[in-house]
């Protein structure tokens, strides 16, 4: 597995908050195309925004970076945050299923 991170700090949670709904849309947007296979985002209580994508081809990950400049060129001309970012390779990654598999009987 492939993965793209994306760490963005802003000023303030309030600015942060308009930049995750902002880079949802279009990342969101990008999932089939881009085929890829986790988009996360969250945010930290100090304005801080991550974005974690993973992709299982490095042929997904390159056709998603081309995307994610001119998503990221937009986002500057409106908000100043300082930005860093890396590719690499999920060594471990554990999901839990978000399933509930318990049952209840009635009386």
């Amino acid at each position: 597995m492939y993965a793209k991170v994306y760490n963005l700090k802003f000023s303030g949670v309030s600015e942060a908050k308009i930049a995750a709904t902002f880079c949802s849309d279009a990342f969101g947007k990008r999932i089939v195309s881009c085929n890829m296979r986790s988009l996360n985002i969250s945010i930290g209580q100090c304005g801080s925004l991550t974005i974690q994508t993973k992709f299982e081809e490095s042929k997904d990950l390159k056709a998603f970076e081309r995307h994610a400049v001119e998503t990221f060129d937009d986002l500057r001309k409106t908000m100043a945050y300082r930005e860093n970012h890396y590719s690499g390779v999920y060594v471990f990654n554990f999901e839990a299923e978000a399933t509930d598999t318990s049952l209840a009987l009635k009386h």
